[in-house]
């Protein structure tokens, strides 16, 4: 019987909350369980190598070794980040500039700018001795260490705290690589460790005659020579293979402190430091007493650079400003070997002709600076002067567009006017008063000559005219044709444009009447005629890179000829007339007498001839007709003597027959001196095949010095 006083209740579900606390507990409170016995069992196992005593102290010795070996080993990675970084751009140092070597048009030497570089030379063909004497100072265990030389640093070391001074370094070749390559000189410890970084990985990627060579290519041996073939042909005059064991010694001993040990320095310095080599090569075994005996009583002697002052310095200077510009995609620090089109003949009768005036009427004149240049029609410059004295100031006078042209711009008004077909050189103009707004220009004489022809107009200088015909062609075609022509200077066009109130450089002006002289063909003037690298590769030949471009007609060419060759025979510039030779040219002065211009040509030369004053000061009425045509007449009858005297379009003139030319020779003091006849480029250029083709001779039968057999090279007699 049931009781009527029991319910039945239904029973809560338990929560599923309360079953994942349950199972979150139990299974903390197992995993604690099982590592504190575990933890017992590691305490029980490692207790049996529990050590004590001397044990102990090695193995905590040990233990906190291994621990600071992998702190440095982070440190390390830290610190060689920096070099990675130097080696990821596979990049070397930049040296200051190029090694840019110049010739003459025929072929010589006439001076360097830049550094001096050469990496020509293979190290095989490198004297023996020059590299055991590199590697007896530097590094004797050069091809035994792995970059850095623990043994000689710890000799070094002790080397050095025995004389408690710094003697002797511990750099090895490779290191010294590095710093050359990629780091500075300068001393600290973080570079100290980036050398030995690169030195491993200069180890790592190249083998030890590659580390060798680039060490004889890349080190800075003093005078601004970067390496030993650069240092044995400054200081010796002499191919790297043919330098002597006393030669040899004196370069290796540069390594150490080139500007200290230079020949050119101290040679009594250098001297004593090649003697040093000698004695390290003994040492080494390398050589012995006996056989470096004669190199002790016969030290190594420098050739004398003197010849450095007679190169045209101006000229060289206004070409390397040329060749960084051909050569900007090269890496700085290649070298190359430039022929120029300079004149060693002419460039010094240039030279004469300027300073020889200066010396005689410079004074009368008040004027102490002269500039010239000298360009065949084509462009060629072979001469420039760029002012009285380069040691005394390097200012280039010829190539700065500073000065004003004054009437020797007019050529550019009259071959406006003849290009628009308008005008001849009979055409008659009034020569009268003429003012444009408020400004009336005036002849130089105040007076006027009423109806004129242009080509007396021009002869004359009248300034009115040359205004007229400004307006009547208009200012900006004047300009404009002036800077196609090879002014290449801006200027305003202003109401004074006519009459040369524009800054202009000598250099320009010439080129400009090149045109002229060139059948109307633009004539840009340039100096260099080819670019070649040292393994003989040529990178630039002007012959492709300057295509004439046609800027006249040749009716206006034959017309302004005819002008100026009146302007020499019985115009302003009848002092720059050069017998049996069609002279053109015109005079040109500014105002105050400040400048004072003869720019003129041949059928064989143009030049341009300035006079004045750095501080633009004025000349005691100094005018284009006196020095400048003085100058330019001086400069043209040297040159002409012994040379084809070429035709000039549209200009008359008698040619002299060889008994003339002897009786002005012997009657006149002015052409008594007469321009030595001289071999063709072509000519000039075989004796060079031929010279080369002895000194290879030379090398291969061992004779000490291949200009023992090699034909004359005096710069003085120019061989083509």
């Amino acid at each position: 019987m049931s009781d009527p006083f029991y319910q039945k209740k239904k029973g809560r579900k338990t929560s599923k909350f309360i079953r994942l606390d349950s199972w979150l507990d139990s299974s903390l409170f197992e995993t604690f369980q099982s590592l504190g016995i575990g933890y017992q069992r590691f305490g029980d196992f490692m207790s049996r190598f529990h050590v004590s005593g001397f044990r102990r102290f090695v193995v905590e010795i040990v233990s906190d070794g291994m621990t600071f070996f992998a702190l440095g080993l982070v440190l390390m990675t830290a610190l060689a980040i920096p070099s990675f970084q130097l080696t990821a751009t596979g990049e070397f140092n930049e040296v200051d500039d190029y090694a840019i070597t110049f010739l003459d048009r025929y072929g010589n030497e006439i001076g360097r700018r830049g550094i001096r570089s050469d990496d020509s030379s293979e190290l095989a063909t490198l004297p023996e001795y020059l590299i055991n004497a590199t590697l007896a100072t530097e590094d004797r265990r050069f091809y035994e260490h792995f970059g850095i030389d623990i043994l000689g640093i710890a000799r070094a070391m002790v080397t050095n705290v025995r004389a408690s001074s710094f003697v002797e370094g511990g750099s090895s070749i490779t290191q010294q690589l590095a710093k050359n390559l990629f780091l500075s000189s300068e001393k600290t410890i973080s570079r100290k460790l980036h050398e030995a970084f690169l030195s491993l990985w200069l180890e790592s990627h190249y083998s030890k005659d590659d580390i060798l060579k680039l060490y004889f290519d890349r080190a800075y041996m003093g005078g601004g020579n970067f390496g030993v073939a650069a240092a044995a042909d400054y200081y010796f005059g002499k191919k790297i293979q043919n330098v002597s064991l006393a030669e040899a010694s004196m370069l290796a001993g540069l390594f150490k402190a080139p500007t200290k040990y230079a020949p050119h320095v101290d040679l009594a310095a250098a001297r004593g430091r090649a003697n040093d080599v000698l004695t390290n090569m003994v040492q080494a075994g390398f050589m012995t007493e006996g056989q470096v005996t004669a190199a002790r009583f016969a030290p190594a002697t420098p050739i004398d650079r003197f010849d450095d002052v007679e190169s045209p310095n101006y000229f060289l200077d206004w070409a390397f400003i040329d060749v960084k510009e051909i050569i900007k995609d090269y890496p700085v620090g290649s070298a190359f070997v430039v022929r120029t089109t300079v004149d060693p003949v002419l460039q010094k009768h240039a030279e004469n002709s300027v300073n020889s005036l200066l010396r005689e009427e410079g004074a009368a004149y008040r004027v102490e600076q002269g500039a010239m240049v000298v360009m065949e029609p084509d462009g060629a410059v072979r001469a420039m002067v760029g002012g009285s004295d380069y040691g005394k100031s390097q200012f280039n006078r010829a190539t700065s567009p500073t000065r004003q042209p004054g009437s020797s711009f007019k050529p550019f008004v009259y071959a406006t006017a003849l290009e628009t077909g308008k005008f001849r050189p009979s055409t008659v103009i009034t020569d009268g008063p003429i003012c444009i707004g408020d400004w009336c220009p005036k002849n130089y004489g105040r007076s006027y000559a009423g109806r004129v022809t242009l080509k007396s107009a021009l002869a004359r200088s009248i300034n009115t005219v040359p205004v007229r015909l400004s307006q009547s062609t208009g200012r900006q075609p004047i300009a404009d044709l002036a800077h196609k022509m090879g002014l290449q200077n801006s200027f305003p066009v202003t109401r004074s444009l006519a009459l040369g109130v524009v800054s202009v450089s000598v250099l320009d002006m010439a080129s400009s009447y090149a045109v002229f002289a060139n059948e109307g063909k633009k004539a840009k003037g340039f100096g260099i005629s080819r670019i070649s690298n040292l393994k003989g590769d040529v990178i630039f030949d002007a012959k492709k890179a300057y295509i004439p471009e046609q800027v006249l007609k040749i009716s206006t060419v034959e017309g302004i000829n005819e002008m100026l060759r009146a302007v020499v025979t019985s115009g302003t510039g009848r002092r720059a007339q050069v017998a049996g030779t069609p002279a053109a040219g015109k005079t040109g002065t500014t105002q105050s007498y400040r400048d004072a211009w003869f720019v003129g040509y041949t059928g064989n030369y143009v030049a341009a001839v300035w006079y004045g004053n750095d501080d633009y000061t004025k000349t005691n009425n100094l005018t284009g007709g006196r020095l400048p045509a003085q100058t330019w007449q001086k400069f043209m009858s040297y040159a002409h003597s012994n040379t084809r005297i070429a035709d000039l379009r549209g200009a008359d003139f008698e040619r002299l027959s060889e008994t003339e030319t002897a009786i002005l020779d012997e009657n006149d003091d002015s052409l008594q001196l007469v321009r030595p006849p001289s071999l063709t480029e072509a000519a000039g250029e075989k004796l060079r095949r031929l010279e080369r083709a002895l000194e290879d001779l030379a090398l291969r039968l061992g004779t000490t010095s291949s200009a023992d057999i090699s034909p004359s090279t005096d710069k003085s007699v120019p061989l083509g």
